[in-house]
């Protein structure tokens, strides 16, 4: 516990002191509006065209520092970002484009899924902390009926697009569940929970291999693997992802088959995915669980600490819970590789399999895991 207290209180004072105020004050654009998608490793901005979705993350970030209790600025960023989602990123349709350029225009601008599941997650998290908003809801509502009324699956989850488009994704419906979980958290309507159901359910019932319990990515349109090797691919950050999900919808629900399941998917993860000599969980594994790209990303770091951390709540012996604060210790010294830069608030993204990193800007988006990771860790010290 002594080692949980000590890893938590360094990575919330690198929270605190550097990362927060940087990715606020650097990485907001005031003059354009929005955020910077990267900050260099000199903490100067890039300027490349704009991801909806970072906007978004970043008005979950700010929401969250502001209920951990983060005494920095957190109401000009969430403002900035919700008037980005609501402003330039809003289409006439009132959903979102998926990229636009530095001064608004549209880059991309046909329909993506992920981004909308992150604007409801937006929505959510700022109607956590200013409850009386009314205008917050009636958006994530909005979103989420267009969804529902257009791009709804025949028979489960969500289409890609209107006409179809193949293959269908789980990554996109992992966080739409977690913005639907965000809502039911924050007092939404039992909408929010029907979708839930039937996202949770899909997962059981067609995402999971049903011999080896691993976590598929790609489907055609019945819901079936899809041939070749896009229908082989495992990511193991995903595994731990959806680990967390179903643990928290278990909580939810008092409905304890998802388990079970979120138990494997953690084995899995940790037993082929994450490669204990680098202490990293790596990017991709074939089916067979033999590696396919063994470079880590920081995000899978972050899902890692946060499954275990679901593994302690439902751990039935000392012996279960000492495990996984164990493990959950582990993973986030495995993250803290990835915080070791000359400026402090900045972190590197991607782990080569021998250990170095590559040299490139910080990715904005990245905040959002990383956050998230030590809120739950926090959580876990608690």
């Amino acid at each position: 516990m002594s080692a949980l207290t000590d890893t938590q209180s360094r990575l919330k004072s690198w929270l605190f002191d550097h990362a927060l105020p940087m990715w606020w004050e650097v990485g907001g654009d005031t003059e354009k509006g929005g955020f910077f998608e990267k900050l260099g490793l000199d903490a100067k901005p890039v300027d490349d065209p704009r991801r909806t979705r970072v906007a978004a993350r970043q008005v979950y970030s700010y929401a969250l520092a502001q209920r951990m209790g983060y005494m920095g600025e957190t109401d000009a960023a969430i403002d900035q970002g919700l008037k980005w989602l609501s402003g330039p990123a809003r289409t006439p349709e009132g959903l979102l484009y998926a990229v636009l350029a530095p001064d608004g225009s549209v880059i991309k601008g046909e329909f993506d899924f992920y981004d909308h599941a992150f604007a409801l997650l937006a929505y959510a998290s700022a109607f956590k902390v200013r409850p009386h908003d009314t205008s917050l809801e009636a958006a994530g509502v909005a979103i989420r009926d267009h969804l529902l009324t257009h791009y709804k699956h025949p028979v489960r989850g969500f289409e890609e697009a209107n006409p179809r488009t193949l293959p269908l994704k789980t990554n996109p419906h992992m966080h739409m569940f977690e913005a639907c979980l965000a809502w039911i958290e924050a007092g939404g309507d039992h909408k929010w929970h029907e979708v839930a159901a039937e996202i949770s359910a899909l997962c059981l019932d067609k995402f999971l291999h049903p011999e080896t319990g691993s976590l598929r990515e790609y489907f055609d349109g019945d819901w079936n693997p899809i041939d070749g090797e896009m229908g082989q691919i495992i990511e193991p950050g995903h595994q731990f992802e959806w680990a967390w999900l179903l643990i928290r919808w278990a909580g939810i629900t008092g409905d304890t088959r998802f388990i079970a399941p979120a138990k494997r998917l953690i084995e899995i993860a940790e037993n082929h995915g994450t490669d204990h000599y680098r202490n990293v969980t790596i990017f991709e594994l074939w089916d067979d669980f033999s590696p396919k790209d063994q470079k880590a990303r920081l995000w899978a770091q972050t899902e890692r600490m946060k499954a275990y951390v679901a593994l302690y709540s439902v751990a039935e012996t000392d012996g279960d819970k000492a495990f996984a604060v164990d493990k959950a210790v582990t993973a986030a010294k495995g993250l803290e590789l990835y915080l070791n830069t000359d400026i402090a608030g900045l972190y590197l993204d991607k782990m080569n399999p021998d250990g170095s990193f590559v040299d490139e800007p910080a990715p904005a988006s990245s905040l959002y895991h990383i956050i998230c990771a030590i809120d739950e860790l926090h959580l876990l010290a608690d």
